[in-house]
């Protein structure tokens, strides 16, 4: 079995981890994913499989992209429709007064992550505390929102936006904030992520559609998803940990030796040496 990435489509009303188990049922090695979706949202969740995974610290800056649903005129614990609602503050914001919202969203700014989130306090994480009735404030973090557009009304209480965003942007903390600055309470409703770096909807496998028989083929190379250009080392010491002259610029770059695709090298100063082996 070969390692590499599943584009897994997941479906809604699954955990992150239940998809992760399924495939490394399925492949019959180790698996883990890049971004938890929530068990309320659906769409793009690469899984890597086998030693895959010690890749991804290269992909967390990627661009990820949803489409979701805030319904205004509400809140919750969880900050979606799951949890219990409150109805205490009924008000509808007009949508140019959402529009401005949003776009005072894009940019780098200070995110304040749900409550009920993996965040950890003191080494707890977050849900579990909420769960346990106790309190706690979590810090907020710096996160870059790249695009929030409000693309249509569906409902008298709610509204469809697309969002571009870095890694660890909570969406539910956007309906929460975007309805805040409207003088209003707002909730996430539904959840798509249609993108995630270069892992798209479109190309995504159903989880149902998985096999035994067909995993493999629905295996996307290592090398395919890592967006990185090629650095060639004449001299194999490089590969027993001794860096390597080489003209080529500072940077990343992905090399290879004589069974394939073997990792990733740093170029720094004119010399080159590995950063993380696949093997």
């Amino acid at each position: 079995m070969q390692t590499g990435f599943v584009n897994v489509n997941k479906p809604s009303g699954v955990s992150s981890g239940y998809v992760v188990n399924r495939i490394k049922k399925l492949a019959g090695m180790p698996c883990g994913h890049m971004g938890t979706l929530d068990p309320l949202a659906s769409g793009v969740l690469p899984v890597a499989v086998g030693n895959a995974a010690r890749l991804f610290e290269y992909m967390l800056e990627k661009c990820k992209r949803y489409v979701a649903v805030f319904r205004f005129g509400v809140t919750s614990d969880t900050l979606d429709s799951t949890g219990e609602l409150d109805f205490s503050n009924p008000f509808i914001p007009d949508e140019e007064s959402i529009k401005a919202a949003a776009h005072a969203q894009i940019g780098e700014i200070l995110q304040v992550p749900p409550r009920y989130s993996a965040k950890s306090v003191n080494g707890v994480r977050g849900y579990k505390l909420a769960r346990a009735g106790k309190a706690f404030e979590l810090p907020p973090k710096k996160v870059a929102v790249y695009n929030v557009e409000l693309l249509e009304r569906v409902s008298h209480d709610s509204f469809r936006f697309a969002v571009e965003c870095g890694g660890g942007t909570y969406i539910r903390s956007l309906a929460r904030d975007i309805a805040a600055a409207c003088g209003a309470n707002g909730i996430m409703t539904e959840l798509v992520r249609t993108a995630s770096g270069v892992f798209r909807l479109e190309d995504a496998v159903s989880l149902d559609g998985l096999t035994v028989e067909n995993i493999e083929r629905h295996i996307l190379p290592t090398e395919k998803v890592i967006d990185l250009p090629t650095v060639e080392i004449a001299d194999r010491h490089i590969f027993y940990g001794l860096p390597q002259p080489t003209d080529r610029p500072d940077g990343l770059y992905k090399i290879y030796d004589e069974n394939g695709f073997y990792g990733i090298a740093e170029v720094c100063g004119g010399r080159a040496k590995i950063r993380t082996k696949l093997c």
